[in-house]
């Protein structure tokens, strides 16, 4: 059996994304589809992600962060696509830095 080659994603997300549980969102999606990493706002008003899983996977929630939750609204999501480090063993939600 092949093993599932891993990618990983890091994304910038701009617009109105900081209090309207946008990190929640992004944490639902990735548990949803299995894949590990982070989500954090950042003290510019935009929200981070790194993100590790197989490139299909990933590209599923990239589809989604442009939506966001309802009270969302997204400007622009920058995307950097790097090789995966395997350092994930979950995803879960990081402080703000």
């Amino acid at each position: 059996m092949d093993e599932v080659q891993l990618s990983r994603l890091h994304a910038i997300v701009e617009g109105r994304v900081q209090g309207v549980s946008f990190r929640y969102f992004v944490s639902e999606k990735a548990a949803f589809l299995g894949i590990k990493g982070w989500v954090r706002n950042r003290i510019d008003g935009s929200v981070e992600v790194m993100a590790e899983a197989a490139r299909g996977q990933l590209e599923l929630l990239l589809q989604e962060l442009p939506k966001g939750p309802p009270s969302a609204y997204v400007t622009d999501v920058q995307v950097e696509w790097l090789e995966a480090a395997g350092e994930f063993t979950t995803f879960w939600v990081r402080s703000t830095v």
